[in-house]
């Protein structure tokens, strides 16, 4: 689906017409952003968002429809249930998934001076972007566990909104927020390394990767650190994690000179964090991401998405 919502041959004059397009066009780049957060893949979220394109110029072209007075709150609330509606669709494709599953990335510039991208995608890098580590974490929630996180924790929803968005009490939602945070919290630390630290971290981790040097990877990993080779069974990726600083830095600094000959490396911002991409021949090869410890001293998860389905939208 385009920026600009397909046009309708059952569209009334045109000044309605107008105000419809215009009312979803300017809520676009929030509903991208919910619906990815949700789903953690383009396609699926652009699903989702011409589910909510119909369904809104159906209600408001309808014979005698009422003027909708929020916008926003309508827009929001079809598009976070047909999210919900579209989970149980992307948990039957991850079962029968080759090797780690992981969100599909969201690249943007590094720097935030740079000139603004002109597709929702890359839009959603400016808005509300969730960071790759805790999109695998809500990956754990239950469909409405997530919902409920997402509106609230990222978009600062108040429990009584999305109850009535979602058709619960607020006692429920409450509830479901607490389970959700508890999870979350659990697994992730509430402070994390800032950007410059990471683009520091990250070029450091791509010298030592790239030039074999086994000694810089043993004292860059944490301990405890977790490799992601996300190939979907199309790239070079593992059929499980790599747990263990020992396992993954030998991997690495056997693997590394020898797949690192003519790639070219660009620097920007995946998921709201700076990472890095890796092409061969121009074309995009894998988006490396690392997950630090909250002092950024040391990397403690290694997220390399190389699925070329994951990539259509790198460039």
């Amino acid at each position: 689906m385009s920026d600009t919502p397909p046009s309708s041959p059952q569209a009334p004059a045109q000044e309605p017409a107008d105000a419809v397009t215009q009312a979803f066009a300017e809520h676009r780049e929030l509903l991208f952003s919910l619906v990815y957060n949700m789903l953690a893949s383009v396609a699926d979220t652009e699903d989702v968002l011409q589910e909510t394109w119909l369904s809104w110029t159906a209600r408001n072209r309808a014979p005698g429809a009422e003027p909708i007075d929020n916008p926003r709150a309508y827009l929001v609330r079809i598009a976070m249930n047909a999210a919900l509606a579209h989970r149980a669709t992307v948990t039957r494709r991850r079962e029968t998934y080759i090797g780690p599953w992981l969100p599909e990335p969201l690249v943007g510039p590094l720097s935030a001076d740079a000139p603004e991208a002109a597709d929702a995608a890359d839009a959603a890098v400016r808005a509300e972007s969730v960071s790759m580590a805790l999109l695998v974490v809500l990956e754990t929630l239950t469909p409405l566990e997530r919902g409920v996180f997402v509106l609230h924790e990222v978009f600062g929803y108040a429990h009584t909104e999305i109850a009535e968005m979602l058709g619960r009490t607020p006692a429920a939602i409450r509830q479901l927020a607490h389970r959700a945070r508890e999870h979350v919290h659990a697994r992730r630390p509430r402070y994390e390394a800032a950007p410059h630290v990471r683009q520091q971290v990250t070029e450091r981790f791509l010298a030592a990767t790239l030039g074999g040097d086994l000694d810089a990877l043993l004292e860059i990993l944490a301990p405890d650190v977790t490799l992601w080779g996300d190939g979907g069974g199309k790239a070079a990726g593992g059929l499980q994690p790599l747990q263990g600083r020992g396992k993954v830095a030998r991997l690495l600094a056997a693997l590394g000179p020898a797949s690192g000959n003519g790639f070219d490396i660009a620097y920007r911002r995946v998921n709201g964090d700076p990472s890095a991409l890796l092409f061969a021949g121009g074309t995009p090869y894998a988006v490396l991401v690392l997950d630090l410890t909250p002092d950024g001293g040391q990397v403690r998860g290694i997220y390399a998405v190389s699925n070329p389905d994951k990539l259509s939208h790198v460039g």
